[in-house]
């Protein structure tokens, strides 16, 4: 796996982006657009979020992510990463620091980039291509809650392990993002240390 290259070594200026194991690209091809249902009209959304990272005692290596608890359409209660729209002229890294704060309540700076979810979906009057930016941050303070989440949609937020995350994740291609950090936290010494500077203390709540 391919880990990212700073934007300094590459001609066009932007760092590349790690593919995930599991033998699935992250981006969909873009001629899928054309299997749209001609009556129906196509919409572009764009997101952005990712995983804010604490550090643990148990080792330089040790980290927890912070994941949210949603309940689906059936009921049913999803793991998932913070995430949401772009406003105005919000660029994705802006979009993914500030969503995280609203979702979890933890501020965080952006450390690398782990990928991008490309897929789509259909509404009742629309097909809607879904492109989201995800991000590993470094948390830098807050307090871990969804209370202030303005959509109110989590039930609860939950500081989660990095190692676990692959087990926890309710969605397969968030599950591959979790791995590509895991990787990057096992082959970057400068990643770690970034993470773990000037780290903040946090309440430790037990994990369901």
């Amino acid at each position: 796996m391919s880990t990212p290259v700073p934007a300094s070594d590459r001609p066009d200026g932007r760092p590349e982006v790690p593919t995930p194991p599991g033998g699935a690209p992250l981006r969909v091809n873009p001629a899928r657009r054309a299997a749209a249902p001609a009556h129906l009209p196509v919409v572009d959304e764009t997101s952005a979020g990712g995983l804010v990272l604490r550090p643990e005692p148990e080792g330089p290596g040790a980290f927890s992510a912070a994941v949210l608890l949603r309940r689906n359409r059936t009921g049913r209660l999803e793991w998932c990463l913070p995430k949401g729209h772009l406003e105005g002229r919000e660029t994705p890294q802006e979009a993914a620091v500030r969503e995280i704060h609203e979702e979890t309540g933890i501020r965080g700076s952006i450390q690398a980039e782990l990928g991008v979810i490309d897929y789509w979906f259909t509404g009742e009057d629309r097909r809607v291509h879904k492109v989201v930016h995800h991000y590993l941050l470094r948390a830098e303070g807050g307090r871990l809650t969804v209370e202030d989440d303005p959509d109110g949609e989590a039930e609860d937020a939950l500081w989660v392990r990095v190692d676990e995350l692959s087990e926890r994740l309710s969605y397969p291609n968030e599950q591959r993002l979790a791995a590509v950090a895991l990787d990057l936290l096992a082959s970057s010494s400068g990643l770690r240390d970034a993470l773990r500077a000037d780290a903040f203390p946090t309440e430790r709540p037990d994990l369901p």
